[in-house]
């Protein structure tokens, strides 16, 4: 029930209360003034109702993209923020420290990703190719947000996708060249390159911290799997050795 779909039914009991109280004034009939309270009252619970409503709904889409970032992270993104993690010089942070951190640990790795450092040019580059890979992923989430209008998640998902799109140019023009290479040669480039790498490592703490508050077994089953998939992947990634 949301007001602007029912604007005569609205216009019906304003006029109704209108009409209460001129009546009133005209005969100085005291009912007439409880009549005209009583479009006023259903006003008002129609308004209670349409805000509850309405944060319900936002809470259970918020709920459903938090169980579709949780299928997306063990699957689709897997190797992407393996990479991430992989080539990550500061915060020193690996999914074991993620995994056996309090909550207030998980804040404080969240507060030092605001600066990001990698270890080298060369490391950057798997996850920039792991960010084309994902493509559909973000088509996936800026279609949902479209949907559920989470304007935020929207304007993420554009700017990873017009990342995206200059990467896939310059290696289509430049097959034997790394992007990165470029990229360092261009500060606002660079400044991009970093922007959606380091967004992707706050963003993944991000939602590990909302997982550890709301849902602690998802949480646990969730960085279980990137430890494992660390592991199994090390030779893919030399410099992934978990650092206790």
């Amino acid at each position: 029930m949301k007001i602007p779909k029912n604007i005569e039914f609205f216009f019906v009991l304003i006029c109704t209360s209108l009409l209460c109280l001129f009546l009133e004034h005209l005969i100085h009939a005291e009912f007439l003034l409880h009549l005209a309270a009583i479009p006023l009252e259903v006003l008002l619970g129609m308004f209670i109702v349409e805000r509850f409503l309405r944060k319900r709904e936002a809470k259970n889409k918020r709920r459903q993209l938090m169980y579709i970032k949780s299928y997306l992270f063990r699957s689709e993104m897997l190797n992407l923020f393996i990479a991430n993690f992989a080539a990550l010089r500061f915060p020193p942070i690996t999914m074991s420290k993620i995994k056996n951190a309090t909550l207030e640990e998980l804040k404080l790795m969240r507060k030092d990703a605001n600066t990001i450092e990698y270890k080298s040019l060369e490391l950057m580059e798997p996850v920039i190719n792991e960010y084309i890979n994902a493509e559909p992923v973000w088509h996936n989430f800026k279609e949902r947000a479209i949907t559920h209008n989470f304007e935020e998640t929207f304007h993420d998902m554009i700017y990873i996708l017009h990342f995206v799109h200059d990467v896939k140019i310059f290696k289509s023009n430049n097959p034997d060249k790394l992007f990165i290479y470029e990229a360092d040669k261009r500060i606002l480039m660079m400044e991009k390159v970093r922007k959606v790498l380091g967004d992707g490592i706050r963003k993944f703490l991000d939602y590990v911290i909302e997982l550890k508050i709301k849902h602690p077994e998802m949480f646990y089953d969730l960085i279980s799997d990137y430890e494992l998939s660390f592991q199994i992947r090390s030779m893919q990634y030399p410099d992934l050795g978990e650092k206790k």
